[in-house]
């Protein structure tokens, strides 16, 4: 892997959200230009306001039409698809309808729009490794309820995997303790597919999740598989 031209810009997929406009701002003050996608562009004038090399235009990520026009509207190079989307803004009070393929169709529609570009999706914690199976499975740290959600999550790993060899794609997993509340440090430690339980209560600031993701755009290092980001 090279590092990507430092012109080409970062279309953020879920750009309104907390990961979304972190690794947006994240970008600009790096002087990428930035293609933030929401679903309704009138709700998130603070996407705009970021700054000057931010476009904001509508999209739905699990559209493959929609996200053919974002596309589309592109011109040259595009550097990384970032997928920051989250379907719903806190845990559901049930997952009643919820669909199980929700995430696979997006790293379809990821990967039909690629055209060559870095793909890079935030993951969640409880898909990690653990002694004895993966996060989710023990209902003493994570909750029953919310197994539906994390074996949907499960599904996508499995759906990037089975991607053909020139797929570049990378799942960049932040800890539970995820947090606006902590500080930003311009810094972080990578881990592998497994959960540290010992850094893992320790509080990440999306702003150090956004130096990881776009580290990984300017100076990718590891490709096709799901990684952990610590403080």
């Amino acid at each position: 892997m090279v590092p990507e031209k430092r012109n080409s810009p970062v279309v953020v997929f879920g750009a309104g959200g907390r990961a979304g406009l972190a690794i947006v701002a994240e970008a600009l003050r790096r002087g990428r230009p930035v293609l933030g996608v929401v679903r309704d562009p009138a709700r998130h004038s603070e996407i705009s306001a970021l700054g000057d090399d931010v476009a904001v235009v509508a999209g739905d990520l699990t559209d493959s039409d929609s996200v053919a026009a974002v596309l589309a509207g592109v011109s040259g190079e595009v550097a990384a698809l970032v997928n920051a989307v989250a379907p719903f803004p806190g845990p559901p009070e049930s997952f009643e309808g919820f669909d199980p393929e929700h995430y696979v169709r997006l790293v379809e529609n990821l990967v039909r729009g690629a055209r060559g570009a870095r793909l890079i999706e935030i993951g969640l914690a409880a898909t990690l490794r653990t002694g004895s199976g993966r996060m989710f499975e023990d209902p003493a740290v994570f909750p029953a309820f919310l197994r539906p959600f994390a074996e949907a999550r499960m599904k996508s790993l499995a759906a990037w995997r089975e991607q053909s060899a020139e797929v570049d794609w990378l799942v960049i997993t932040p800890p539970p303790a995820l947090s606006l509340e902590a500080p930003a440090t311009g810094e972080y430690r990578i881990g592998g597919d497994v959960l540290d339980a010992q850094a893992a209560p320790i509080p990440l600031s999306y702003a150090d999740l956004a130096t990881a993701v776009l580290d990984q755009i300017d100076q990718p290092t590891i490709s096709r598989q799901q990684v952990s980001v610590y403080r």
